[in-house]
């Protein structure tokens, strides 16, 4: 039998029993469309939960931190593989060596040194006045830390600053009276502050220092530790910790407080933490948190998919009931397609055929009805979390639903499939009938 005669009586032999075909093709629609709603839900879910994450913006970074050993008080016990941090007090500094060791792990793309004015600080803007976590860094371009410019530049030089993007929101005026209006966060790009630094001699009598800092840069928000920092660089914090101090620091003991450790991709960013992990160092990254929450909602996706799954297997039966019940109505139709000349696999082919196109017929009706309730879902949460927002119960979801586009094509075939399968006993038990005896049965 040729395919397209296949087809074509497939099709009429189908549109003879239009009611019969339509309500066991319902059981299928319900299925298919519980499949999508409950997997777009899930999925949904994930993107909601890795959106609303705080601070994850560049997944190929790992800030790294000195390491403890077990000898170190507290009890930490942390494997030390060597490395040239390990100091005798049992804290694992990021010396040079150190630095270089990690350079030296495959797949390290850049090593960024940082460290932490180690004084307080009084940031004088006019009569306002803040305060900040000024860091420094040893790299020239910000940009390398994967941070944006809003306004300005991302380039440091010396005697130069720049800052994130809350940073003007902490100004204040320290002579506001109760009544007076909140500060309006200044324009800072371009001006020059006063950091007037302050450190004490060991009888607790004050020293001030006071330096110019121009702000040549406003960072994009990231939603992490970079949008209350003020960047400055490297040598020029070592200089201000030093005279603080009143010594000299050597980094070959003391090393740095922090590393940004950037990969070449996102693939090895969990290898490259583990590896300096082992090191002896604390490593942390966006990817591992991020993975965990992935980990967690692809198990979610499977069960809320297995739920609607086993609506099609319901379905499932209700497509075998109804092909065996057209054996039982056509059995001479049968015998006489046999006595013609028809052949086993043709009558297995012209069921089957039915089956997955009943299974294919509700899997198209569920892709078009669970895309719809989606997307309802969708609308109806979003309003009902717009309403929980605006009357300040945190901050609103970017959404409740979500259809990736290999759902709609799976959750068809996979319909269809199980049509298939369910007309393959029927199918069998047509194939298997005596000519003679079917055109014999009343």
């Amino acid at each position: 039998m040729k395919f397209f005669d296949l087809v074509n009586l497939i099709l009429y032999n189908l549109s003879r029993r239009k009611g019969r075909v339509a309500l066991t093709a319902v059981g299928v629609v319900i299925g298919t469309a519980a499949v999508v709603v409950l997997v777009s839900l899930a999925v949904g879910l994930q993107k909601n939960a890795t959106n609303q994450l705080w601070g994850i913006n560049d997944l190929t970074s790992i800030e790294v931190y000195q390491g403890y050993s077990s000898s170190s008080s507290g009890g930490v016990s942390v494997r030390m593989m060597g490395g040239g941090g390990g100091g005798d007090d049992g804290i694992n500094y990021l010396t040079p060596k150190a630095i270089q060791s990690i350079a030296a792990i495959p797949n390290v793309k850049q090593v960024i040194t940082e460290d932490y004015l180690q004084t307080g600080a009084d940031i004088v803007y006019g009569k306002l006045h803040a305060y900040g976590n000024i860091m420094g860094v040893d790299t020239p371009d910000l940009a390398n830390m994967g941070l944006e410019a809003d306004q300005g530049v991302t380039t440091l030089d010396k005697g130069t600053a720049i800052i994130g993007g809350w940073v003007p929101n902490y100004f204040y005026d320290p002579k506001a009276r109760p009544n007076d209006p909140p500060v309006t966060p200044p324009d800072l790009l371009g001006q020059s502050l006063k950091f007037v630094l302050t450190k004490y001699d060991s009888e607790g009598n004050p020293t001030t220092k006071t330096l110019n800092i121009k702000i040549v840069g406003v960072l994009k928000e990231t939603r992490g530790q970079s949008d209350g920092s003020i960047y400055m660089r490297l040598d020029d914090i070592t200089a201000l910790n030093e005279w603080a101090r009143g010594t000299r620091i050597n980094r070959n003991k003391e090393g740095y407080s922090m590393l940004l450790v950037k990969a070449s991709d996102t693939q090895s960013v969990l290898d490259i933490a583990d590896t300096i992990n082992n090191m002896g160092f604390q490593a942390s990254t966006p990817q591992s948190t991020v993975q965990s929450i992935n980990s967690f909602f692809m198990v979610l996706q499977v069960i809320f998919g297995g739920v609607g799954a086993i609506a099609l297997l319901v379905a499932a039966i209700g497509i075998a009931n109804t092909m065996t019940m057209a054996i039982l109505e056509r059995t001479k139709e049968i015998g006489l397609m046999k006595a013609i000349g028809a052949k086993n696999k043709d009558i297995m082919s012209i069921f089957l055929g039915e089956a997955a196109g009943i299974g294919f017929v509700g899997g198209l009706g569920g892709v078009i009805l669970g895309w719809g309730s989606s997307a309802l879902l969708n609308v109806v949460a979003l309003s009902y979390f717009a309403s929980q927002a605006s009357s300040g119960s945190g901050s609103m979801p970017t959404m409740a639903t979500s259809t990736p586009f290999w759902l709609p094509f799976f959750a068809l075939a996979f319909a269809t499939i199980i049509g298939f399968f369910s007309g393959l006993y029927p199918a069998m038990r047509a194939a298997s009938l005596v000519p003679v005896a079917a055109l014999k049965y009343e």
